[in-house]
């Protein structure tokens, strides 16, 4: 980012949704960018960690319908929660409409795409119509009242979330012929900068590596990382997958992933 681009920004704030693996290190690194950071828990127990890295906490729950007033006085909004709640987000974003909120960032999956054993892209119509991601991503991309951007990660790594320690305790890695769709956590994080810091709204975005070995390839190779034995691989079953295909993303953002070959992710 440019130091005037950044320094442009300092006045905004950012609302985020969800405090977990991905929210904390999320709102550190926008914090470290000039904005003012609303993060939101579904309890007060962190109340302390997002106060200590300069954000604001906020008790948000949409199962339970808990919106504080202030935790809409934002100008964008992340959505990072892993509920499914249809009924729930239909609530939340009425209540975004009522608010000052003019852009949301809608954290979604890969898992909204059926197994076409193909490449799969945003525009190909190869989602699944009745997986409960994609109905949400469908009412966020109708609201009326403010722009969204859907970004669906695929398996997310790194960190606490080590491949290797998938499959431990006799788990058998099932279709072991495969591929798998993986993304880092910085390129998750640095990802979702470039789609604010370039103001790419009303779009859908996949987030995934470039490379796909096979299940076996790769969690082999994980678990030596580890220094663990292999996990067991089931290759009987017929393989049921999807490539996730991250073109668009880099030819519309120019964005460049920093670890775009999974076999290269260091692990520790």
């Amino acid at each position: 980012m440019s130091e005037h681009s950044s320094d442009s920004m300092n006045n905004k704030t950012i609302s985020i949704l969800g405090s977990g693996w991905l929210g904390v290190p999320l709102a550190e690194a926008l914090i470290q960018q000039g904005y003012a950071i609303n993060l939101s828990s579904r309890s007060t127990a962190k109340d302390k960690l997002i106060r200590d890295i300069g954000a604001i906490p906020y008790l948000v729950n949409i199962d339970t319908r808990t919106y504080p007033n202030d935790f809409f006085n934002a100008d964008m909004l992340i959505c990072n929660i892993t509920s499914k709640n249809i009924e729930g987000f239909s609530t939340l974003i009425e209540r975004i409409g009522q608010s000052q909120v003019q852009q949301v960032l809608f954290i979604s999956s890969s898992s909204v795409y059926l197994n076409t054993n193909t490449i799969v892209t945003e525009d190909a119509l190869q989602e699944n119509p009745q997986h409960p991601l994609y109905r949400i991503e469908q009412l966020f991309q109708q609201a009326a009242s403010f722009d969204s951007t859907i970004v669906r990660f695929s398996g997310l790594v790194g960190y606490q979330r080590h491949p290797g320690r998938f499959f431990k305790q006799g788990k058998i890695v099932p279709q072991a012929n495969a591929p798998v769709n993986l993304i880092h956590r910085d390129d998750c994080i640095a990802l979702i900068q470039a789609i604010i810091e370039q103001a790419a709204w009303g779009d859908t975005f996949n987030a995934c590596a470039d490379t796909h070995p096979t299940k076996r390839i790769f969690y082999q190779h994980a678990s030596e990382l580890l220094g663990q034995k292999p996990p067991e691989f089931d290759d009987t079953a017929e393989n049921q997958y999807k490539i996730v295909s991250n073109a668009k993303i880099k030819k519309r953002l120019g964005y460049q992933f920093i670890y775009p070959d999974v076999m290269q992710i260091p692990f520790d």
